[in-house]
């Protein structure tokens, strides 16, 4: 049901669709909040709902759902913080959340213990004409999210240094940083990083001159800022 011209809200009859698996419908013109009866999908997997016009809170309701692997919810108009509660979900591997009005800081993203264990994507980033407007910083404990291959986190009101302990991300292959307030030095071991092959740390970044590029990244993008060495 993806890519028509659906319009209005998701019923809250929803949720008697109990043996569904996958849930499509991006690319319509869906409207209205998510019903709170989207967490009765005990068998859902995949829950596709991007390009769409959805508001309100990302319902914690979600939560409940303990087979979903991918949630995509990119260019909507989603508002509030998204709820810790989705870092109970032992299976997720995909969170594409990018595009919206959201608030709140990964600080509190990952505040409950052993959360995300799954995760590989993690998306913040936003593009075209909407934002996200996560502040604080990158805490230290992002780093217990060892199975993170991508993190995108541009385009938002991110703030103070890049903790080295990103480095301790194994798997890490994509890194973006760009448009947002960070300070200081990129860590000198992220151009060692055995896997990172892109990294994106650039514009609006009030970092000092002098940056090098080396090692094992294949893209360095450091235009318009100012980097300490």
């Amino acid at each position: 049901m993806h890519n028509n011209k659906l319009t209005g809200p998701i019923p809250p009859q929803i949720g008697r669709l109990k043996h569904l698996k996958i849930l499509n419908l991006r690319c319509n013109k869906l409207q209205d909040i998510l019903p709170s009866e989207i967490g009765e999908l005990k068998s859902l997997t995949h829950l596709y709902l991007s390009f769409n016009n959805f508001k309100g809170e990302i319902p914690k309701e979600l939560a409940n759902l303990s087979e979903l692997r991918y949630i995509h919810l990119h260019q909507n108009r989603f508002s509030g913080r998204i709820p810790a509660e989705l870092g109970t979900l032992e299976k997720l591997q995909h969170l594409d959340v990018g595009n919206n009005h959201l608030v709140g800081t990964i600080k509190q993203l990952i505040s409950l213990y052993g959360c995300f264990p799954s995760l590989r994507n993690l998306k913040f980033a936003c593009s075209y004409l909407n934002n996200n407007y996560l502040t604080g910083g990158i805490p230290a404990k992002l780093a217990s999210l060892t199975n993170l291959e991508i993190l995108y986190l541009s385009y938002n009101k991110l703030s103070g240094e890049i903790p080295s302990s990103i480095v301790h991300l194994p798997q890490l292959t994509s890194l973006h940083l760009d448009h947002n307030q960070f300070v200081g030095r990129i860590p000198e071991k992220l151009y060692k990083h055995p896997f990172l092959k892109e990294m994106q740390v650039f514009f609006y970044s009030p970092f000092l001159k002098g940056a090098k590029s080396i090692g094992v990244p294949k893209v360095l993008e450091l235009a318009d800022s100012e980097f300490l060495v």
